[in-house]
């Protein structure tokens, strides 16, 4: 990307993932994917270099697409909810 990325750009990127990766059929996948997006994003909340922070955001632009198919490929193989999950 050459131009540079807005705070609301980055904080619409976070939604999307954050709402991708809610479709997970899976407990465990689900989780994992809701813990990483949170703890990457306030890992990098400091940063100010404007390079770093336009790399950081294609990576996540390049996340969300595998999110977006791994969700696809977990809707194909889906089994059966996990006890915990029936709790909810």
């Amino acid at each position: 990307m050459t131009s540079s990325v807005s705070k609301m750009q980055v904080l619409s990127l976070y939604k999307l993932l954050m709402r991708e990766a809610q479709k997970f059929p899976s407990y465990n996948f689900r989780s994992y994917a809701l813990r990483r997006v949170k703890d990457a994003f306030k890992e990098n909340k400091s940063l100010t270099d404007q390079k770093i922070i336009n790399k950081e955001y294609d990576f996540g632009i390049e996340n969300l697409v595998i999110i977006r198919r791994q969700v696809i490929i977990g809707h194909l193989y889906r089994t059966d909810k996990l006890i915990i999950e029936n709790k909810q």
